[in-house]
């Protein structure tokens, strides 16, 4: 199948931020009052969907849109640079050149991105929405569509948890599961993965052969 857009996620997906994520979840826990993630127990969750996690942690509903704002701001001012993982420059540049539309959807802030990313990798991008939304991506993987004059057969949608693949599933986009990221494959295989991406380059193999 040729796909004319492909639609990232960034965290877990493009950027290495689950390191981060676990330091600042630490201090968000303590902040906002829901449980700590010990460090024996990160394995376990990524075998979890992410709405068991967010039940079983305690954490009212409610608290998203202020913990994910904090969580943007401690990233931002994190000292230490968030890496993306290996090849994902390469990866980005092959598809641009072969004309493949890019588009990134993620909950972290433009600013966080465009950082993390680099003003190279970040202008490659045809399309990007950004920011927290209460609505979560399946409004956002639908208004990109529109944008870009494409129809969901023709667009693949990236990225690394289950509730990626719900909302690509649920506009009619096929999704792609990275294996490097937040969710093990077996959930990501569950979420209705069409495509299992074990390296990067597995990805510019299906899309700019």
């Amino acid at each position: 199948m040729a796909y004319s857009l492909a639609i990232f996620d960034f965290d877990g997906t493009l950027a290495d931020s689950f390191p981060f994520f676990l330091q600042a979840q630490q201090r968000l826990a303590d902040k906002h009052g829901f449980a700590r993630i010990q460090p024996d127990e990160v394995e376990a969750l990524r075998r979890r969907p992410v709405s068991d996690l967010i039940r079983n942690s305690g954490l009212p509903l409610w608290k998203l849109p202020r913990i994910a704002s904090d969580f943007r701001t401690m990233m931002r001012d994190h000292a230490a640079p968030i890496p993306l993982f290996d090849g994902v420059d390469t990866m980005l540049g092959a598809l641009a050149a072969r004309g493949v539309r890019l588009g990134l959807v993620t909950s972290n802030a433009r600013d966080n991105a465009e950082r993390i990313l680099g003003a190279e990798n970040f202008r490659r991008f045809d399309d990007v929405d950004c920011g927290m939304s209460i609505l979560g991506k399946r409004p956002r993987i639908r208004a990109m569509l529109r944008r870009a004059g494409v129809g969901p057969a023709q667009a693949i949608y990236i990225g690394d948890q289950d509730s990626d693949g719900e909302a690509a599933r649920g506009e009619g986009v096929a999704f792609g599961a990275v294996a490097w990221g937040y969710a093990a494959p077996d959930i990501l295989r569950a979420a209705g993965a069409s495509h299992e991406f074990a390296r990067m380059d597995d990805i510019t193999t299906l899309l700019a052969p």
